[in-house]
């Protein structure tokens, strides 16, 4: 029988098709390493972005694409993922403890966007990476409440903050520097004051990603995110509403004028299913999110459902894709999540800190 080798395995697998980002092994470069040992094959993937709900089902496909080949038997594939950073606004250096900052807004309060935020950060964490939630609302900070998590923020030097743990993310918000019942009458400076102290006194450990919950509009506090803030990407999310549409555009075109990557549209509320009957209704229309995405040359990434379930969940402090893990519902946030991520490790990477520091010295 004539021995199996590496030649004739790799573009079998480099063909192989990653469920997660819909991309080959070969164009997203994942196939790292292939060893043949007489019938036996060790493969070594490593992802750029977190997918462990998809690892089951991409060994399947590896293995069935390595024993395309005769005389192949055993085969062992391993997965890893390695998220790295990406190249954020052209002068904006990188935040430290923070890869990734996902920039999560609307034009329009109402839509759904902190509860998106919310759930993506958990599905994220859920695939398998290091999460962050910055709520930055600080007229209606409302990640504590949805998170359940409650008290002031510790503080070992008195100058910088610690974030607290909520569902495995890292979180803070002005809301844990607050009262409930206080309200932030500040003016913009204040704010994003506020918004720069949060982001950057926090110690964030080592994340992968850092949601960041935008207040609605396109004021002082999404211009400062824009303008001094790392972002690598930003994800618009509105229902399938003309009016709420209308306003979207607006933010979708601020962060396009200030050179961030939209990574794509999540239409929240497309459709009620009746809790009694199952009859889908379109309340607040339909398709919208689709033909928006469609005008502006972006993606659809999610059409999420308008369900009491998702509500009451947030409400009592503990999301869907924490509360139903294995739902149905969190499976969308899920697939929400990894569109998000794949798009992201499609992009350029960052190379600042690869560059040399130039010192000038006077000589004496």
């Amino acid at each position: 029988m004539t021995a199996i080798t590496e030649a004739q395995l790799q573009p079998l697998l480099q063909a192989v098709l990653d469920p997660g980002s819909g991309r080959s092994l070969g164009e997203s470069r994942a196939l790292k390493s292939v060893r043949v040992d007489g019938a036996k094959v060790a493969v070594q993937i490593e992802l750029g972005y977190p997918a462990a709900s998809q690892h089951p089902a991409l060994r399947d496909a590896i293995t069935a694409a390595a024993r395309q080949l005769p005389g192949v038997g055993t085969v062992d594939v391993a997965i890893t993922t390695q998220v790295v950073a990406h190249a954020v606004q052209r002068g904006v250096q990188l935040l430290s403890g923070v890869k990734n900052i996902i920039a999560v807004a609307s034009g329009k309060g109402g839509v759904g966007k902190s509860t998106t935020a919310a759930n993506l950060a958990l599905a994220l964490h859920a695939e398998g990476a290091r999460v962050g939630v910055l709520d930055a609302d600080v007229y209606g900070p409302s990640q504590p409440l949805m998170l359940g998590a409650r008290g002031r923020p510790e503080s070992a030097d008195g100058q910088t903050m610690e974030p607290h743990v909520a569902h495995g993310l890292q979180v803070n918000s002005i809301g844990f520097l607050v009262d409930d019942d206080q309200a932030m009458i500040w003016r913009g400076p204040m704010a994003t004051q506020a918004l720069e102290q949060l982001l950057r006194q926090t110690n964030w450990k080592d994340l992968d990603y850092l949601v960041i919950d935008l207040p609605p509009g396109t004021g002082d506090i999404q211009l400062t995110l824009s303008q001094r803030v790392p972002v690598t990407g930003a994800v618009i999310v509105t229902t399938p509403q003309d009016i709420a549409l209308i306003d979207a555009k607006k933010g979708l075109k601020m962060f396009e004028k200030v050179g961030i990557p939209i990574l794509g549209i999540v239409e929240n509320m497309a459709v009620h299913i009746c809790s009694n009957c199952g009859h889908a209704e379109h309340i607040f229309g339909s398709e919208g999110g689709a033909k928006m995405a469609a005008q502006y040359g972006t993606e659809l990434l999610a059409s999420l459902p308008l369900a009491m379930s998702i509500r009451a969940q947030a409400d009592a402090g503990t999301p869907t894709v924490a509360a139903e893990p294995d739902g149905d519902v969190a499976a969308l946030y899920k697939a929400l999540a990894r569109k998000v991520a794949s798009k992201l490790a499609a992009q350029s990477k960052d190379y600042s800190s690869k560059f040399p520091t130039i010192s000038i010295s006077k000589n004496s």
